[in-house]
């Protein structure tokens, strides 16, 4: 069989956290930076040691191979130092938002069926009322805490009395690394079970070659570590390259954005577009000079908000791309120095795409399909979920819910969710072509658009405009916004009603949850 010469590879016996900290050691980075958080650092070799303690903690204590470790926790030391001491282990890594409700946590710890737990002091508090319910989950750390509940420890006890000593688990490419939750915008979040190659492939031809990450570049992250999003582009980045990762455990806000950049000198920002848009619109003189990139994913960036970005801050190019849990991370993009407005740039090599219509057959370019994406990081299935795992992962390709259309040069549009699409007086309506040019409007600062039934039971478009400071709602600008809509799209287009709202609901991951707008 011969090799695929654009596809890494990796060894047979193959440890995640050898390839993205034990190996920054050995190449002799041990005494560089890297990670901050506040005016604290922590040099490689630091982190190493301190990874090798929550390894020996978890093995004292009966956690070993493939067994399962919930992390819930806030960015900061305590979450790498965890995470890495997991994959030392040779456990499973499963991440979620330590801010859930207690009947998410609850969902959570019967779904994944963990034997340990790694919880920040607030959740903790909200867990141990859960945990009669949930016994194979019967190692529990809480960090942060001046005092543990019953039946848990306090993690930096545990760490102080573990030893530094011992070897990583001798794991296999093709052992199970870790789970990536879906998004849950349509019910339950799912678990994509991942690889230890999945995460180092993806590194490789994503982070590597295609943004060309560098062991001078200085990292912060609007998403956070517990997405698969933010610990890639924030965690498993960084240590690839020997570089620096900043991280903050509060909410991310623009201020607290600019004052990161601005004190550590940050050269690569991962941002979304709501956040982009927060930035944008922010009237403090933010000295971004440093930054050289800016990745966008987790919704369509809207053509006329990147070129407010560039006109502030023309060095800090923005890169939109799209990846999903399902096969970790970004798959398509755009490139330094190669941005196509309006596009998610080209398929990352590597990976290989089509754009399928629904006689199962490839458009032609130009056309409208859903992409089916394949390459070295599709996940194993989705853990617990057959039905859905056959429909999904058919061999090597995933089948995505997302709509692209691709141009004769090979660069990809969006054009939505398959089920977000609407049927309007029998034609096909993509919201987000809808969106793109409602936010071209000057008093339009964010909108989405939804199918709903005029009574009549037909679908028409619904727009939930959220306006710019100095307009206010009104009947006339409703029917303004009608009309520019109409000038622009072909007429069937245009939003049959308007409805002016604050703020537009969205999910821990910034997503816009378009079934409760519904």
């Amino acid at each position: 069989m011969m090799v695929d010469p654009v596809a890494p590879q990796f060894p047979e016996e193959f440890n995640l956290a050898h390839y993205y900290l034990d190996a920054r050691i050995e190449e002799g980075r041990g005494q560089r930076e890297a990670v901050a958080v506040g005016e604290r650092c922590w040099t490689y070799a630091e982190v190493q040691r301190r990874a090798n303690r929550a390894r020996d903690a978890l093995a004292q204590r009966g956690i070993g191979l493939e067994d399962r470790v919930l992390l819930l926790l806030f960015d900061g030391i305590e979450f790498v130092e965890a995470w890495f001491g997991v994959l030392k282990n040779g456990s499973v890594f499963c991440m979620a938002n330590p801010l859930l409700t207690s009947g998410d946590l609850d969902y959570l710890l019967g779904y994944t069926r963990c034997r340990a737990v790694v919880a920040d002091t607030t959740t903790a508090a909200r867990l141990a009322p859960l945990m009669a319910r949930h016994e194979s989950c019967r190692v529990r750390f809480v960090v942060g805490a001046d005092g543990a509940p019953e039946g848990w420890e306090r993690w930096e006890d545990a760490l102080a009395e573990a030893s530094e000593a011992g070897a990583n688990a001798p794991t296999s490419r093709d052992d199970i690394a870790g789970w990536l939750f879906t998004s849950g915008t349509t019910g339950k979040p799912k678990g994509a079970v991942h690889y230890h190659r999945h995460f180092a492939f993806n590194t490789e031809v994503y982070a590597k070659r295609v943004l060309g990450l560098r062991e001078d570049d200085v990292f912060v992250s609007v998403s956070r570590l517990f997405f698969g999003y933010g610990t890639g582009t924030n965690l498993m980045f960084p240590f690839a390259v020997g570089g620096k990762a900043v991280l903050f455990p509060g909410k991310p806000t623009a201020e607290r954005l600019f004052d990161h950049i601005e004190a550590h000198g940050v050269t690569v920002l991962t941002n979304v577009p709501s956040m982009i848009r927060q930035m944008a619109e922010s009237e403090r003189d933010a000295d971004l000079s440093t930054v050289r990139m800016c990745l966008s994913a987790g919704e369509a960036l809207p053509p006329e908000l990147y070129r407010r970005w560039i006109a502030r801050w023309p060095n800090a190019e923005i890169l939109d791309g799209i990846g999903s849990a399902e096969m970790f991370h970004i798959y398509i993009s755009n490139r330094p120095g190669d941005v196509r407005l309006g596009s998610l740039g080209r398929i990352v090599e590597g990976y290989e795409a089509r754009i399928v219509g629904a006689d199962g057959k490839d458009v032609p370019d130009g056309e409208i399909g859903r992409l089916h994406v394949r390459g070295d990081s599709t996940a194993l299935c989705y853990w617990r979920d057959q039905d859905k795992s056959r429909a999904t992962f058919h061999g090597d390709w995933c089948i995505t819910a997302d709509l692209f259309r691709r141009d004769a040069e090979g660069y990809y549009y969006y054009a939505g969710r398959a089920d977000d699409m609407l049927k309007v007086r029998g034609q096909f309506l993509s919201p987000l072509e809808l969106e793109g040019c409602l936010c071209e409007h000057p008093a339009v600062a964010e909108c989405a658009v939804v199918g709903v039934d005029d009574g009549e039971g037909l679908t028409i478009p619904k727009a939930f405009v959220v306006l710019r400071a100095g307009h206010a709602p009104s009947k006339a600008l409703a029917e303004e916004l009608q009309e520019h809509a109409k000038a622009h799209l072909t007429r069937y287009k245009f939003p049959r009603e308007v409805a002016f709202v604050d703020a537009l609901p969205r999910n821990d991951r910034g997503k816009i949850m378009r079934r409760r707008l519904r």
